[in-house]
């Protein structure tokens, strides 16, 4: 019985604890609801929150980031869209203020070469070695050694033996 009068009061802390708490995460997890002033304008928002990465939120866009950064670009995004800009002078905009990291595809210059170029290298150097370690298998010299070594020398035959004769003889003594 005195175990029920001890949990009362941290089940009754407990719910209080969630019920204060639970309120402030949905609050902190709002979205913009307020479409824009026409279905033009959404459609070309939509994409470009999409299409563009949150500075804060390494690997996140603008759609899908919660944090105040997000959100005040997409305000951003969003006033400047009202304003009549074209999608190009909104990327163009935030390039310069947060440079090609913000575009999920930046674009192809000599500082971002290594960006578009690395994935079909890598490619290609995995293919090349799938196509060395098929052809090495099937030619018979993937694990094998040379055929030079399949033959013992002389003075390895002759070592063979004798550990043989000493094998043949220690075992026939324990027998006896």
């Amino acid at each position: 019985m005195p175990n029920k009068i001890h949990r009362t009061p941290l089940i009754a802390t407990l719910t209080l604890l969630v019920a204060v708490v639970m309120p402030i995460a949905v609050a902190r997890a709002s979205v913009e609801v307020e479409p824009l002033s026409s279905r033009e304008l959404q459609a070309r928002y939509e994409v470009l929150i999409e299409e563009m990465r949150c500075p804060k939120c390494q690997n996140q866009n603008l759609a899908g980031s919660d944090s105040m950064v997000a959100t005040d670009l997409r305000r951003e995004i969003r006033r400047l869209l009202e304003e009549g800009f074209s999608d190009r002078e909104i990327n163009d905009y935030m390039v310069a203020r947060y440079g090609d990291f913000v575009l999920y595809r930046p674009p192809l210059q000599r500082n971002t070469l290594a960006l578009w170029l690395a994935p079909g290298v890598f490619a290609a150097l995995g293919l090349l070695t799938l196509i060395m370690i098929v052809v090495r298998s099937r030619s018979g010299r993937g694990g094998q050694q040379g055929e030079a070594s399949d033959e013992l020398s002389v003075e390895e035959q002759r070592r063979l033996a004798q550990l043989l004769n000493a094998d043949e003889q220690g075992g026939s003594k324990n027998n006896d």
